[in-house]
């Protein structure tokens, strides 16, 4: 029993990981209706802007609660500027163009932040940026002491405040969506982006909004998962941007709900996976999974099948 909800917790903690990245392929599925698969790699950015900004804050040395609260934002507001640069000069020139071209663009963006981080720095700072290639150990932004006993499982507590901080911006999120003026926009965008137009939404402007939105998300999953699990480095993003997307598709690619479900159900499964038999099937589950979603229910567990006329 006690193994049992080890792995429960330890697949809690890795699937809101998963759910916070999914978010941002969902909502940018839901509005273009194009898969971002840079978006993985935003979140590496995220991880290394967290790293580079702790050094810079001195976190290493004296980690506090108000400078993680400082490292955190920041990054997020680094992968936000990112986030509406790629769409503004990758994404918005081809809007009206075929959907594989813009596809295509957004794996060689991919392909651009991947091997753009494993450049050897040119001019040698304290910081070593340009990253290069090695792998990095992320600092500890704040000192919280041994793990604690839940029901006879030990839980770090740094994966008890991510999973705080994770519940906290999926709700945030929720109430964007759902609450606020920029999510009916939003929303209205998704259904048809030419009659809100027509109707006054400025639909540029509520595109790039969602990049940024994702992407200040995407940023904070970065820093939650290297504050649990310290080692990081340019391909950080490659598996785990797959992973969150078989997440996105696992819940019904374009639903927010979904998205936080199947991020959630995927660490889950991963980690009682890997536990209970090998794990070198870690990885391989994810794409066994998405395998078996395209063939028994494609549009996943949240999604709607549509009728297309011909």
């Amino acid at each position: 029993m006690t193994e049992l909800l080890q792995h429960l917790f330890n697949g809690l903690s890795l699937g809101t990981i998963y759910a916070l990245v999914a978010l941002g392929y969902t909502m940018v599925y839901g509005v273009l209706k194009l898969i971002n698969f840079a978006h993985g790699d935003i979140y590496m950015v995220g991880a290394f802007s967290g790293y580079y900004l702790g050094a810079l804050l001195g976190t290493p040395r004296h980690p506090n609660v108000g400078k993680a609260a400082l490292v955190v934002l920041g990054a997020m507001a680094i992968c936000a500027a990112l986030g509406f640069v790629i769409e503004r000069f990758a994404y918005r020139p081809l809007r009206h163009r075929a959907r594989l071209t813009a596809l295509i663009t957004a794996i060689g963006v991919s392909f651009l932040l991947e091997f753009g981080f494993q450049l050897n720095p040119i001019i040698r700072s304290p910081i070593e940026f340009p990253p290069g290639p090695s792998p990095r150990f992320f600092p500890p932004l704040v000192d919280l002491g041994a793990p604690v006993e839940l029901l006879g499982a030990t839980v770090p507590r740094m994966d008890l405040v991510g999973f705080g901080v994770a519940l906290l911006l999926m709700t945030g999120l929720q109430w964007i969506v759902y609450r606020t003026r920029f999510g009916v926009a939003m929303r209205a965008v998704s259904f048809d982006p030419q009659v809100a137009g027509l109707m006054g939404i400025p639909v540029n402007r509520i595109i790039a909004g969602t990049f940024v939105l994702g992407s200040a998300l995407t940023a904070a999953a970065g820093i939650i998962n290297a504050s649990s699990r310290p080692r990081i480095e340019p391909l950080l993003g490659l598996m785990s941007g797959l992973k969150a997307f078989v997440a996105a598709v696992l819940g019904g690619i374009g639903s927010v709900p979904g998205a936080m479900a199947g991020g959630v159900l995927l660490g889950v499964v991963e980690e009682f996976v890997s536990g209970y038999t090998s794990s070198s099937y870690r990885d391989a589950i994810a794409f066994a999974v998405l395998i078996l979603v395209l063939l028994v229910r494609p549009e996943g567990l949240f999604g709607k099948g549509r009728v297309e006329k011909v």
